[in-house]
C-alpha cells in the first residue's frame, strides 16, 4: 500500500493528532478559550437571526474563521518561540503577521455580522 491510498487508520491517527492539538490550544491559550466561548454563545443566536440557511452559513462560518485563525496564530508563535529566546526582526514580524490575520478575521466576521444585521 502507498502513502496516498486511503486508510482508516491513517484518518484516525491524524484525527487524534487533531484533537490533542485543539486540547493542548484550549489549555494553553485564553484567546482560544474566548473565542470558543463566543463561538459557543454567538452560533445559537446566527441560527435564530439568520433568515436563511446562506446568511446563518455566513454568520456561523466567519466565528469558526476566528478561531482557525487564532490557532494558526498560536501555532506560529509557539513555533518562532521555540527557535530562540533572542530577538530577531523576522520573528517579529511573523508575529505580527500572524496576529494581523486574526485582527483581519475579527473585522471581517463584524463586517458580515453587521451586513446581514443591518440588511
Amino acid at each position: 500500500m502507498t502513502g496516498s491510498e486511503f486508510s482508516p487508520f491513517r484518518l484516525l491517527r491524524a484525527a487524534t493528532y487533531a484533537l490533542a492539538g485543539l486540547r493542548d490550544a484550549f489549555r494553553s491559550q485564553v484567546a482560544i478559550r474566548q473565542e470558543a466561548l463566543i463561538l459557543l454563545v454567538m452560533s445559537p443566536v446566527a441560527l435564530w437571526l439568520g433568515e436563511n440557511g446562506v446568511e446563518r452559513a455566513l454568520l456561523i462560518g466567519v466565528l469558526f474563521l476566528i478561531l482557525l485563525t487564532e490557532l494558526l496564530n498560536a501555532a506560529i508563535e509557539m513555533t518562532v518561540d521555540r527557535i530562540g529566546p533572542e530577538r530577531h526582526e523576522l520573528s517579529r514580524k511573523a508575529k505580527d503577521m500572524a496576529a494581523a490575520a486574526v485582527l483581519v478575521s475579527l473585522v471581517m466576521a463584524a463586517i458580515v455580522w453587521l451586513l446581514i444585521l443591518l440588511d
